[in-house]
C-alpha cells in the first residue's frame, strides 16, 4: 500500500511539471516579454503625445443590399480621452457628429440640432463598426493572457493571443489577437461572446508609418470588419456583412481645443 501510494504521488507530481510545461510554452517560454508584446500593442493604438486627425472613408457592404459610403473626419486627444468624429458625406448626412468628452458619447443631428446618448458599444452609423474601433484599445490594462503562442499569419511572423476580460466595462469579453513580432502590431482580431461564439472578425493588411517630431507613428492603411452574426445566403454560400475603414490624410500636428466641444459640432453642422 506504502509502494502504491509513493507511486502515485510521483505520477502526480510528473503530471504537474507537464502540465507547467505546457502552459509555459503556450506563453512563448517567456510570460514577460509576451506581456510585453501585448502592450506595446495596445500602445501601438494609442497617441497620448499628440493629437491626431485623419480621413475616414467607411464602406458598408450587405449582402444583397449593395454598398453604402460615408466619408468623415477624425479627430483625437488621447491624454485626455477626447475625440470628434465630424460626418463630410454623403449630403444626407453631412453635419452629423460624435463627440466623446467627460467619459461621455454624444451624436448630434443637425437636422433637428440635438445631441443624444450614445455608447462605445453603439454602432457607426448603422456599420459593423463600433464607435470604440476609432479610440485606443487597452488589451493589455483591461484583459488577462489565457494563453499566447507562436503562429504564422500569411508570411507574418506572429503571436496569438487568446485574451479574457478582467472587467465588465469592454465591448467582447473574449478576444484573439494576431500581433506581428517584430513591431507590435495588430494584424487580424475576433471577437467572441462570453459562450465562446465569434461575432466579428477584423483584419489589418497594412501600416502607414508617419512621422511627427522625430517620433514615428503607425496608423491602419485599411481595418476590414466582417460581422460573424448578420448575413444571408445568396447563392447557397453564406456572406456576411462587412465595413471597410480606409484612412488618409493622417496629421499629428495639435488641434484647437474647440474641436473636442458640442459648440465645434453645432458650429460645423450649420455649414
Amino acid at each position: 500500500m506504502r509502494y502504491t501510494v509513493r507511486k502515485m504521488n510521483k505520477i502526480l507530481v510528473s503530471w504537474y511539471f507537464a502540465l507547467f510545461f505546457c502552459v509555459f510554452t503556450a506563453l512563448g517560454q517567456d510570460s514577460g516579454s509576451v506581456e510585453s508584446l501585448l502592450k506595446l500593442a495596445q500602445d501601438n493604438t494609442a497617441f497620448f503625445d499628440t493629437d491626431f486627425s485623419g480621413r475616414y472613408t467607411v464602406v458598408q457592404e450587405k449582402p444583397g443590399e449593395g454598398k453604402s459610403l460615408t466619408e468623415a473626419i477624425m479627430y483625437r486627444r488621447d491624454k485626455t480621452s477626447q475625440w470628434t468624429i465630424l460626418v463630410t458625406g454623403p449630403s444626407r448626412e453631412k453635419g452629423k457628429g460624435y463627440l466623446q468628452t467627460d467619459g461621455t458619447i454624444w451624436f448630434y443631428d443637425p437636422s433637428d440640432r440635438r445631441f443624444t446618448f450614445t455608447s462605445a458599444r453603439d454602432k457607426f452609423q448603422n456599420t459593423n463598426a463600433n464607435n470604440s474601433d476609432f479610440a485606443p484599445q487597452f488589451y493589455y490594462r483591461d484583459y488577462q493572457i489565457e494563453s499566447a503562442q507562436d503562429v504564422k499569419l500569411g508570411a507574418l511572423d506572429c503571436v496569438l493571443f487568446t485574451l479574457n476580460a478582467k472587467i465588465d466595462r469592454v465591448d467582447y469579453p473574449k478576444l484573439k489577437l494576431w500581433v506581428t513580432k517584430k513591431d507590435g502590431l495588430i494584424r487580424k482580431k475576433e471577437d467572441y461572446s462570453l459562450s465562446g461564439q465569434l461575432l466579428r472578425t477584423t483584419a489589418i493588411p497594412s501600416y502607414q508609418i508617419v512621422e511627427n517630431n522625430e517620433r514615428k507613428y503607425s496608423v491602419p492603411v485599411s481595418m476590414l470588419i466582417v460581422d460573424n452574426l448578420r448575413g444571408k445566403r445568396i447563392g447557397g454560400k453564406m456572406q456576411y456583412e462587412r465595413t471597410q475603414i480606409s484612412i488618409s490624410n493622417v496629421s499629428f500636428s495639435k488641434v484647437d481645443d474647440v474641436v473636442y466641444t458640442k459648440s465645434y459640432l453645432e458650429m460645423m453642422g450649420d455649414l
